[in-house]
């Protein structure tokens, strides 16, 4: 399996300016994965982009190593609170 949270962390920590504040988790669901992302406020519209684009570009690039190993993965963006 690959680690998915391990990718997400990477791409994220790329991103972000504050690369301590960067918190991936996941959640095995059968053979589906979550994966929970959680950045500073600051660096909130950063992982985002214009539109949804980062966000949306991350997605895209960790469910696709998803598929390569037939499982489903999604990338969440927490809140900090």
């Amino acid at each position: 399996m690959t680690d998915y949270a391990d990718l997400t962390k990477f791409i994220a920590e790329r991103i972000v300016s504050d690369k301590d504040a960067v918190v991936v988790q996941t959640q095995p669901r059968g053979r589906s994965t979550i994966v929970r992302l959680q950045v500073a406020d600051s660096d909130m519209g950063k992982v985002i982009g214009k539109s949804g684009r980062n966000i949306e570009a991350i997605r895209a690039v960790v469910r696709a190593a998803g598929l390569r190993h037939h499982e489903r993965v999604q990338v969440e963006l927490k809140d900090q609170k």
